[in-house]
Parts: C-alpha cells; structure tokens; sequence
C-alpha cells in the first residue's frame, strides 16, 4: 500500500503545516473569532482541535472545507486551494504552478 503521498522529508511537511496552521490563525483572528467560538462554527467536538491546527499538528477535513470557509468568511475555492499549498505541496504545483500547460 503506499502510505506516504508527499515526496517531502518530515521538516518540510512540518514546515509547511506550520505555515497552514498560520494563515488559519490570521483568518480566525480577523474575524475577531476565539478558538472556542470556531469550534462552534465548524462543528469541531473540542476547541482544542482549533488549537491543534493553528500549531501545525493536525489538517481540516476534507469534508470540513465548506464549513470552515464560511464560519472564517472566505471564498472555499481561495481556501482549499491555499491549504493545498501547505496540506498538498506537489499537486498543488502540479495544477496551479506558472507556466504550465492545462492538458484535458
């Protein structure tokens, strides 16, 4: 089975998570939102878990974008693919890297 996807060493990927979790924080903290209060919006069973990802130890769902990109007042296009960037390096490249062309 092929368990790792990420052809990144482990300090990149926590690198980048970091940097995720970031820009999660940015948002929150533009809303004028705590922690818990975004917890609440997005249907997470613990603020902790806000906590967790603004930190770089944990990824949204999947299934979890929408919520989080109107509970944080975003665009859920502009939202996933920014955390493709940190959650999802090479494919983001892949599809949204300059000077490549889109083949169908």
């Amino acid at each position: 089975m092929y368990a790792h996807h990420q052809h990144l060493d482990s300090e990149e990927v926590r690198g980048l998570r970091r940097e995720g979790g970031r820009y999660l924080k940015e948002l929150r903290e533009a809303r004028g939102l705590s922690q818990r209060q975004l917890a609440q919006l997005v249907g997470a069973d613990y603020y902790t878990f806000i906590s967790q990802l603004e930190t770089g130890r944990g990824r949204i769902p999947p299934d979890r974008y929408r919520a989080w990109a109107q509970a944080l007042g975003v665009d859920v296009r502009h939202f996933v693919q920014t955390l493709m960037r940190f959650y999802d390096p090479m494919t983001y490249d892949i599809l949204f890297s300059a000077g490549l062309p889109v083949r169908g």
